[in-house]
């Protein structure tokens, strides 16, 4: 399953994502985790010290190779220059699988030791200088988007991904790649404002959009929250000694973080088992299409010369059903 954690800065956005993580882990789930948000804190928050942060290799340098891997031998593709953030798979193309081993993997992902399991982290890269003026970071996500057009994942795999915060995500056609999106929101008019965006946005494109309250101080704040969002809070989490500790570099094992908080993860892992049964791949190869043909028109094709319209196959549904369809896939 895909999953995005998506609010506003400063929301804890990325500690709750990633004590999700350890707790997928801790329950032996398979996991690839992706740093999308232009901090690039998710390492850190795992665990990883400024040295390892720093050395974490960027998809965004990679993105030449993530290319050619994914076009394999589609016909409809004429080189890996011409594909863009949103090009879809078609026959032919290689597609991307949670447990695998892969070049692009091989390239991007780094392997995380966690207290109960490992897990693979793959980062976007950070925001340079050197970007300043010529560049915006959605061309940093546009390795992630690519990704995840080609990744089929089944019911007991987990893709989960940080995104930038705000309503950022919205730049692209990636907030429609989740089975399953936790919005995290403080109990403030500020904390639920992206919330009303992020509803508004989503409300066309049968986005399944959860609220995880968080820095919740009492039942006032549970009542707020409940008032503003009604009944896409899914759960509400409070202050945890076990992240104040991590946050000062003393971590514990995970297996002592609090008792509720653990409760609190386990409700997020049911909602998002529960949205698999929502599935439907060919609404979500249609939604692939759509904001593909959107890119092609208003930039894609001017950028690269191409009608990439072109390189749509309409008789293509990804799907697990696909999975072994197409260009030979690595064991």
């Amino acid at each position: 399953m895909k999953i995005a954690f998506v609010g506003k800065g400063g929301s804890g956005k990325t500690t709750l994502s990633s004590l999700f993580i350890r707790h997928l882990a801790a329950n032996e789930a398979p996991v690839v985790a992706v740093d999308a948000d232009i901090n690039q804190h998710l390492g850190a928050a795992l665990g990883l010290d400024d040295e390892q942060t720093d050395a974490l290799p960027a998809m965004g340098a990679q993105l030449p190779l993530i290319k050619e891997y994914l076009r394999g031998s589609n016909p409809r593709i004429a080189s890996a220059e011409t594909m863009i953030k949103t090009t879809p798979p078609g026959a032919g193309s290689r597609l991307l699988r949670v447990r695998e081993n892969n070049p692009v993997y091989d390239a991007c992902a780094h392997t995380v030791r966690l207290d109960d399991g490992d897990i693979r982290l793959m980062a976007t890269g950070p925001f340079t200088e050197s970007d300043l003026g010529v560049a915006c970071y959605h061309s940093k996500v546009g390795a992630v988007e690519l990704c995840l057009n080609h990744l089929v994942d089944g019911p007991d795999e987990y893709v989960v991904v940080d995104m930038t915060a705000g309503s950022d995500s919205f730049a692209s056609g990636m907030f429609t790649r989740f089975d399953m999106t936790f919005l995290v929101a403080e109990p403030t008019l500020k904390g639920v404002s992206v919330y009303r965006q992020y509803k508004e946005y989503a409300r066309d494109f049968g986005v399944s959009l959860k609220v995880v309250g968080n820095k919740v101080q009492g039942q006032d704040d549970v009542d707020f929250l409940r008032t503003e969002v009604g009944d896409d809070l899914l759960v509400a989490v409070g202050h945890s000694d076990w992240v104040r500790t991590m946050e000062k570099g003393r971590p514990q094992r995970f297996e002592l973080l609090e008792a509720d908080n653990r409760m609190a993860l386990q409700a997020l892992q049911d909602a998002a088992e529960d949205s698999y049964a929502l599935r439907d791949w060919e609404r979500y190869t249609r939604q692939m299409v759509h904001f593909h043909l959107k890119n092609a028109e208003s930039w894609g094709n001017a950028k690269t010369g191409a009608d990439l319209a072109a390189q749509v196959d309409p008789d293509f549904v990804l799907g697990e059903q696909t999975a072994g369809v197409g260009a030979p896939q690595l064991a």
